[in-house]
């Protein structure tokens, strides 16, 4: 069977599920654990250390990105700068720490990796498939780098 060129994840109910920062893979970044890289990325934010404990402590994905949505606190400065690189971080740590996400991150080959997130145009495609998609081209880059460290 041919590999499809283009691979597509968003919810947690299809295929590829593990790809989303929402799956249930903990990380440990500056020795603190975030039960998913979504908790993670959401604290990161914000300059408040409390609100952060208080999105890590949140019971799901979905209410830690509640959380981060906020702008009743004001985002850090250099959010804008570092939130890419924040994404890399965490996202790497995901699939350098689990074993079945990066087994099946290596799997998908060469193929393309978009996160079909129609309300996202800038870590996922966009409404109307033309967004920056920056969480599949991170995806894309942690798979290289995993291939090879092989």
């Amino acid at each position: 069977m041919a590999e499809p060129d283009t691979i597509y994840f968003y919810a947690q109910t299809d295929a590829y599920s593990e790809f989303s920062n929402f799956a249930p893979y903990g990380v440990e970044m500056d020795g603190v654990y975030w039960s998913t890289v979504e908790h993670y990325f959401q604290a990161q934010k914000f300059g408040d250390p409390d609100y952060a404990e208080q999105i890590r402590r949140a019971a799901k994905p979905k209410d830690a990105k509640a959380l981060g949505m906020t702008r009743a606190l004001p985002l850090r400065p250099d959010w804008e700068e570092v939130k890419d690189g924040v994404m890399y971080d965490a996202v790497s740590k995901k699939f350098r720490t689990h074993a079945g996400p990066r087994d099946l991150l290596l799997g998908t080959g060469e193929a393309r990796i978009v996160e079909n997130a129609p309300m996202d145009a800038y870590w996922g495609c966009g409404p109307d498939g033309q967004g920056l998609n920056r969480l599949g081209e991170i995806l894309m880059r942690v798979r290289a780098e995993l291939r090879d460290a092989l």
